[in-house]
């Protein structure tokens, strides 16, 4: 499977790190909760090695409101919020719903028109795009992690995904 990795909309770590740790994920999976601290740990604690990349993969037929919050997340990107919604969102999975959404927008301090309703389908094109792009590589469930293009089987754990991206990083010649 090799990530296209371009829209990089949402990047976690440092912008430039030369290791990429791509997740294509769904805010309502309770997979991709679980897996969200493990992954901000291994940037965290990389010294700047990998970023972390989300993209969208909304399992709408399992997860009602995955495109929905999906919808949500990219709006409160546009005003600089991604991961502060991001984070709230997979904290209260249970709560999705459009009122829901208007609450953690209000509480984060943006306007909590533009993350639901009619306002909120501007952000349908990028949402789509991820989805399309995961669909074309052959991305099934979520979390789908990819560490510089190198799918990660199984649960995602600190010293696994830490050990890839050293490897990933040894493979392009960078000493670790």
């Amino acid at each position: 499977m090799t990530p296209d990795l371009a829209p990089e909309r949402h990047v976690y770590g440092n912008p430039d790190a030369p290791v990429t740790i791509l997740e294509f994920g769904d805010l309502e999976c309770p997979y991709c909760r679980a897996a969200a601290p493990v992954l901000r740990e291994v940037v965290d604690t990389s010294d700047g090695l990998a970023r972390l990349v989300w993209r969208h993969f909304p399992l709408f037929e399992v997860h009602p409101y995955a495109l929905t919050a999906a919808l949500a997340s990219e709006a409160a990107a546009s005003v600089g919020r991604f991961w502060d919604l991001h984070a709230v969102l997979l904290a209260h999975q249970d709560r999705l719903a459009e009122p829901d959404l208007r609450r953690y927008a209000r509480d984060l301090g943006i306007d909590p028109a533009l993350v639901a309703g009619e306002a909120a389908q501007a952000f349908a094109p990028a949402v789509e795009s991820d989805y399309l792009a995961a669909v074309e590589q052959g991305v099934r469930g979520t979390p789908t992690i990819l560490v510089d293009g190198v799918v990660q089987a199984g649960k995602p754990q600190v010293e696994t995904l830490r050990a890839a991206v050293v490897a990933a990083a040894r493979r392009r010649g960078i000493p670790v």
